[in-house]
């Protein structure tokens, strides 16, 4: 039927009906932008245009920029000039004429698609529409009415046939920072002009879709065969171009559009663009360490930095803290490793230096050296677990970029998917799937924290600002990322910079977050306390991972899978359970505590106060480590205890820790416990720390007098297991013991 597919090309028919039509001439068509500047939206437009084979040329390439800021007054008239002059060399009656933004434009489909739905138009010349009008407007009862779809004309994208737009812009006369919306917009509502050069709009977001002044849900992602594209639900339309005009989420999309990422292939463009670093002269890096709080494991942070794979002779560390707590940690780190590195500088609490003084210090550190490539930023509660993490990050090749990092068991990470209207935090549709690990790849974020790397280059160009942590009423993070984003904005609360069409990237840099490796997590230091000589022992609730790396044997994971649990003697067990580091700060903590039990029968520490075989000891309650030895018990003892003696509630009772001493108690008489059976922990090493010492059962004359270090043994405390402490003749001897009563 000719004539009637004929009448469906050329009427506003769905917008898959293009595919039956005649193939247009893609030929005949050509892009031109304007770009002063190869920024990473630039990059990511040709992307999108290389992708569906555009052909773009580019106007005002290296060109200063003089046509407004969007904030003092409306501009852009730069534009127009340079359209106007780039059309006055076209000479082809019939070339049609795509002019778009490309700081933050999308390409969502290709030519024919393009070509094909201007046609169906059947004007000469059609430009996006909006919902808002700006920025006058006063004139919004002068736009002709539209029966379904937005009414108002958007500059930020028309295509048109070369004698039309030449048309149109033959009476621009403006200056660079004139208005280019309010100069196409006068003639769009002039009835004459409108008609003389033939213009429409895309209401109904066919070609165009213009993101600011969208409904939150207007525009969302269709995943279909194995391609990614925009919808707009409101009018069931698949737009051919995507244009971000204001803060919204032209970066999200962003993240997938032109088959950047997809379900069928993933990530498409991970690998593009790649640093290798294998073979050559490694970057030099300067690595900014922030203490500002009171954080458990720091001392563990800086053997993980000094992990890291990187030649410490291109790193130079810039360390700031703020709290005295802290120093230790910090002197006992560059005693051993200062040397180690190219250069070390060190801000103490004593210099009086504000947290967000010190982020610029850091940063001048990379800026005035001539050999900084890129800055480290890693704040103290980061626990990077892949010591490859900084060697991944510089072989993406992003100018600012982060690893993804996580809460064990939450679903809170280090960056944000989207942002609320008023520029806080937003869950994006993707933000689960990526923090989860079913959609992995870089994505260009809002919003990071604690862990990042940005280059040098931008640190001394677009980020050579010395207030980027400044803002009077964002906390310093979210000042900081909002000038890495849209360094041109100081507010965005008023209409009118709401709406700040293109520029809002113009000098905005991509913030990366990449989870293609496990990079590790953050700490929680909310309820961190410092009233110990060891607080870290205290953080089995609010860091458990980290408690159990620090203080667990490597080897306790092996007692259920492997069987690795020992028997020394009759119905006693013995397995790994303490690290060398847990017994030492479990010992030194009693000793600092130092208010050790006379060893008499009296003992007003337990019920009915009378201890019939009595030991110089210090309980737990004593130290305010009740609940978190109770913990340990549950999450570490219990399992075994309920292997080895099954049927058996386990319900743990007294626990302390026992001092053996040659001149104080050497030993403990044969004794029966008080308990159904007892957990008894060696906290130090024999031969070593000590000589003798031991346990032996009498009843099967079966000694064990070699107990080593943070391995414990589980034994019967009643009837059967009469048993002895064997005298230490030399040292001290510690062991920590609990009494476990079902």
């Amino acid at each position: 039927q000719p004539v009637q597919l004929f009448n469906y090309c050329n009427t506003d028919t769905d917008n898959l009906l293009f595919l039956f039509c005649a193939p247009p001439n893609t030929g005949k068509l050509l892009v031109l932008t304007v770009a002063t500047k190869e920024t990473d939206g630039f990059k990511r437009f040709m992307r999108s245009a290389r992708h569906f084979n555009y052909t773009v040329k580019v106007l005002g390439r290296g060109e200063k920029w003089n046509g407004g800021d969007y904030i003092s007054a409306p501009g852009g008239g730069q534009k127009v000039r340079l359209l106007k002059s780039a059309l006055a060399d076209i000479k082809e009656e019939d070339k049609i004429i795509l002019f778009i933004e490309s700081y933050d434009v999308i390409f969502s489909s290709g030519p024919k698609e393009l070509l094909k739905k201007f046609q169906q138009t059947k004007h000469k010349v059609v430009f996006s529409a909006e919902t808002l009008i700006w920025p006058d407007r006063h004139l919004e009862d002068k736009h002709p009415h539209v029966r379904e779809g937005k009414r108002f004309l958007g500059a930020g994208g028309f295509i048109g046939y070369v004698p039309n737009l030449k048309k149109m812009v033959s009476d621009w006369s403006g200056e660079d920072n004139d208005s280019d919306q309010l100069f196409y917009t006068k003639l769009y509502i002039n009835p004459e002009k409108r008609k003389s050069i033939n213009i429409t709009l895309d209401s109904k977001c066919r070609l165009f879709q213009n993101l600011h002044g969208a409904l939150a849900d207007e525009v969302v992602l269709k995943f279909e065969d194995g391609r990614v594209r925009a919808r707009n639900v409101l009018y069931d339309t698949l737009p051919v171009i995507v244009h971000g005009n204001g803060p919204t989420k032209i970066n999200y999309l962003g993240n997938y559009i032109s088959n950047v990422w997809t379900f069928e292939t993933g990530c498409t463009v991970c690998n593009e663009d790649m640093r290798p670093l294998s073979g050559l002269k490694y970057p030099g890096v300067v690595i900014g360490v922030f203490i500002q709080q009171p954080t458990p494991f720091v001392s563990v942070f800086f053997e993980r930095l000094l992990n890291l794979q990187y030649p410490k002779n291109r790193l130079k560390l810039f360390i700031y803290n703020q709290e005295p707590h802290h120093d230790q940690h910090i002197r006992s780190f560059l005693e051993n490793h200062e040397a180690d590195y190219q250069a070390v500088k060190l801000i103490g609490p004593d210099e009086d230096v504000d947290p967000i003084t010190s982020r610029n210090l850091g940063f001048d550190m990379c800026r005035d050296d001539i050999d900084c490539e890129y800055f480290f930023s890693v704040d103290v509660e980061v626990v990077l677990k892949n010591d490859e993490t900084l060697k991944i990050l510089i072989e993406l090749n992003k100018p600012f970029i982060a690893p993804m990092l996580t809460k064990p068991g939450r679903l809170w990470t280090n960056f944000w998917g989207a942002l609320s209207a008023d520029g806080y935090y937003a869950r994006s549709e993707d933000y689960v799937d990526i923090v989860q690990g079913r959609r992995v790849g870089i994505w260009n974020v809002p919003y990071v924290s604690q862990v990042y790397l940005v280059s040098a280059d931008v640190l001394r160009s677009e980020l050579k600002a010395d207030d980027l942590f400044h803002s009077a009423t964002l906390d310093a993070d979210m000042a900081f990322c909002s000038k890495v984003r849209d360094q041109t904005f100081k507010t965005v609360s008023d209409y009118f910079l709401i709406h700040v069409c293109f520029f809002f990237f113009f000098k905005g840099v991509f913030m990366f977050v990449t989870n293609m490796h496990t990079f590790g997590r953050v700490l929680s230091t909310e309820n961190y306390q410092m009233n110990h000589l060891h607080n870290d022992l205290w953080q089995i609730f609010e860091n458990p991972v980290d408690w159990e790396e620090r203080y667990i044997h490597e080897n306790y994971s092996k007692i259920m899978k492997d069987n690795i649990v020992e028997t020394p003697c009759p119905d006693v067990y013995w397995f790994p359970v303490f690290t060398e580091v847990a017994c030492k700060h479990l010992v030194e903590e009693m000793e600092n505590f130092g208010q050790w039990s006379g060893g008499g029968n009296v003992d007003n520490r337990i019920q009915g106060g009378y201890e019939n075989v009595p030991t110089i000891d210090i309980h737990m309650n004593q130290i305010n480590y009740e609940k978190e030895w109770h913990k340990f018990l549950l999450e570490y003892i219990a399992p075994v205890t309920e292997k080895m003696f099954p049927g058996y509630y386990t319900r743990f009772d007294l626990a302390f820790v026992v001092r053996y001493k040659p001149d104080e108690q050497p030993f403990l008489r044969p004794h029966h416990d008080a308990s159904t059976f007892t957990i008894n922990i060696a906290l130090n090493q024999v031969g070593i720390d000590y000589e003798g010492g031991g346990c032996r059962f009498l009843r099967y004359n079966c000694s064990i007098r070699a107990p080593r270090k943070g391995w414990a043994l589980m034994h019967p405390g009643r009837l059967t297991h009469y048993h002895e402490g064997l005298p230490t003749t030399a040292g001290v001897r510690y062991i920590a013991v609990s009494f476990v009563d079902p």
